[in-house]
């Protein structure tokens, strides 16, 4: 279930000019949900995206590019306000072809915070989430301008310091 304040703030965000991305925008990427600490994004199938021309099977870079973005989408999704993130690792493991002629989705979830580094897990798929393309971890630096880490956020907000 969207949680359409989330949504709002986002697409908000990412309506401004320097929020914006040329490759994002040009693969047609999609916000589909957003909950707490989780992402679901779209891209639409395009021949021209294919990796092999004969067969029509997107290529496999699409799929990184899917994850990539759900992934810190999720980690955007788990911070309380817009922070300067920044892709550490990205580890996938391809499990299948893309089918010809669909879209690809990408879930992710930001399932842990710590002081400078959030961890995702995430997959790829086209109708079916338990039916994966490829699985993803990830880990994301997070910082803002001020040299503030996610972790001293938390922090501020539970003195006590239990999460």
């Amino acid at each position: 279930m969207t949680d359409q304040t989330l949504m709002e703030r986002i697409v908000k965000f990412r309506s401004e000019p320097k929020n914006q991305s040329p490759h994002a925008q040009f693969l047609g990427l999609q916000i589909v949900d957003i909950e707490l600490e989780q992402a679901v994004i779209k891209i639409p199938y395009s021949k021209d995206m294919a990796g092999n021309a004969a067969t029509g099977i997107l290529h496999g870079g699409l799929v990184t590019t899917a994850l990539d973005s759900a992934s810190g989408l999720a980690v955007f999704a788990a911070l309380e306000e817009f922070m300067t993130i920044a892709t550490l690792d990205l580890r996938i493991d391809y499990l299948k072809p893309a089918t010809p002629e669909q879209a690809i989705f990408a879930w992710a979830h930001c399932y842990k915070t710590t002081r400078n580094v959030c961890f995702v897990r995430g997959v790829a798929y086209h109708e079916d989430r338990n039916d994966p393309i490829a699985n993803c971890t990830a880990t994301f630096m997070v910082t803002n301008q001020a040299g503030v880490t996610a972790q001293d956020r938390i922090e501020s907000r539970n003195p006590e310091g239990s999460v």
